[in-house]
């Protein structure tokens, strides 16, 4: 079995213990970065995830400042079709591996924000990107390995001749991550991901998709070597009531408008439409400490597992047993609860999957 890992996400947009509530919210500063990947790699967190987007601070730069004022935790930084030159990406990663003791994952996103991407001049629909992205990526694997010169005919790129300095550290590449519901998603990882991650579902259908990417991944002789995840919120606390109480002010206050946007803003991606769909059927209970409720205020990774530590380590536990081995998670606000989970529900995991997780 592979060794389970835990991630944790960094707010550079800010923080917040209560949607539109004025006096809850922390604006994004480099003294909040530093508060939460302080209290993520004390935790034992692993890798870090980098948001994008148009409220969110600029990821590559936060990133490598991220990973020079901390020992251990790796960054999760995105690599997003039609953003960057392919061959300039493979040596930013690779200048990045190097400068940071291989310290460093890619985080593949096509499947974003329609009016963001086209407000940043990326005309490309999400069809295309996902054709763009694997080309990509199958460039940046290509320079960090080919022997001579890398050469490339595609429909999106056209390389002769390519090579760069330096090769990456960590080998033979570092590990690409990819979160998504689309097929064309599943499809992308299943020929390219070290790590599929889900999106908040209930365990026995996380563990159907993984059999059928798994399936998908055999004709690319992948099917070992693609791992899978969950993009999680938690909400822990020491006792169950307060736990809950905590989930119920996160959005109380939420306004109207911020409920519309999560309706309309993100309708295109599948992800967000099949946590849509989850708390339309379920309401707002998946399971007895798997809500829905912050759905209805943030997009992407809405749905939270929320309870004491042993009602939290077992929900989490589920997905372990359905075939997850990596989770990506995040909570409110991010340096408390990062502190939460290290010293509540990380050592339950560990005694209930001896081994497994890193010391």
């Amino acid at each position: 079995m592979r060794p389970l890992e835990f991630g944790w996400y960094l707010p550079t947009h800010g923080d917040t213990w209560a949607y539109g509530l004025m006096e809850a919210q922390i604006a994004g500063s480099p003294e909040l970065c530093d508060r939460v990947v302080q209290a993520a790699e004390q935790a034992g967190f692993e890798y870090l995830l980098i948001p994008v987007g148009s409220v969110c601070w600029e990821a590559w730069i936060t990133g490598a400042f991220m990973a020079a004022r901390s020992s251990s935790i790796k960054p999760l930084i995105a690599a997003r079709p039609g953003y960057i030159n392919p061959v300039l990406l493979a040596k930013m990663i690779s200048t990045f591996d190097q400068m940071s003791d291989g310290r460093i994952c890619i985080n593949l996103i096509a499947g974003q924000n329609e009016s963001e991407v086209e407000a940043e001049g990326v005309r490309y629909a999400k069809e295309e990107r996902y054709a763009l992205m694997e080309e990509e990526v199958s460039i940046l694997k290509a320079l960090w390995t080919a022997r001579g010169p890398v050469h490339f005919d595609g429909q999106f790129h056209q390389i002769a001749g390519a090579h760069i300095r330096p090769r990456p550290l960590q080998q033979p590449f570092p590990k690409f991550y990819l979160g998504g519901g689309s097929r064309q998603a599943w499809e992308l990882s299943a020929k390219h991901s070290d790590v599929h991650l889900f999106w908040g579902d209930l365990p026995e259908r996380i563990a159907d998709n993984i059999a059928e990417i798994r399936r998908m991944a055999r004709a690319h002789d992948r099917e070992d070597a693609i791992g899978f995840g969950m993009r999680l919120q938690v909400i822990c606390r020491e006792n169950e009531a307060d736990a809950w109480e905590a989930a119920d002010t996160l959005v109380r206050h939420a306004t109207a408008r911020q409920k519309q946007e999560m309706k309309t803003l993100y309708n295109r991606s599948e992800a967000n439409q099949r946590v849509q769909q989850l708390a339309r059927d379920y309401g707002d209970l998946l399971m007895p400490h798997l809500w829905t409720g912050i759905t209805k205020v943030r997009p992407g990774a809405g749905i939270a597992v929320v309870g004491n530590p042993a009602q939290c380590a077992a929900t989490l536990q589920a997905f372990i047993d359905a075939g997850c081995h990596s989770f990506c998670l995040s909570g409110y606000l991010h340096d408390e609860e990062a502190e939460r989970f290290g010293r509540l529900i990380r050592p339950i995991l560990a005694a209930n999957n001896p081994g497994r997780l890193v010391a």
